[in-house]
């Protein structure tokens, strides 16, 4: 008879936070408006969201976040082609706290650690 796996991790909800989305907003709306390409701006988009995806199937995958240390190591980062997306990792759900471009200042991501 063949072993039957176990459910060793539960999934969670993937959450994203009001900062988040307003930094989606302002990407994907000067790519669009600002440099006038709105095809890019969509993939932009739809690429943020599969990364979402992907982290609310394994969110141990990415590297944990330098700018956030934690015992625990909750803080993770994942990078789409340039911005770089910050998360937490809770009991019951993940947090995407936001996006920053990655020629900015690593210690903006400081900024994250308060969001809810």
């Amino acid at each position: 008879m063949a072993k039957q796996k176990k459910a060793t991790d539960a999934s969670r909800e993937v959450r994203i936070s009001e900062n988040a989305l307003q930094n989606i907003d302002e990407i994907t709306g000067y790519i669009a408006f600002v440099k006038q390409e709105p095809l890019s701006a969509v993939r932009v988009g739809d690429a943020f969201f599969n990364l979402f995806d992907k982290i609310g199937d394994n969110p141990f995958v990415f590297k944990e976040c330098q700018q956030l240390p934690a015992k625990a190591k909750i803080y993770r980062q994942a990078v789409c082609y340039s911005w770089i997306v910050a998360y937490k990792i809770t009991n019951i759900e993940i947090i995407i706290l936001g996006i920053i471009h990655g020629a900015r200042k690593p210690s903006k991501l400081r900024k994250l650690r308060n969001i809810k």
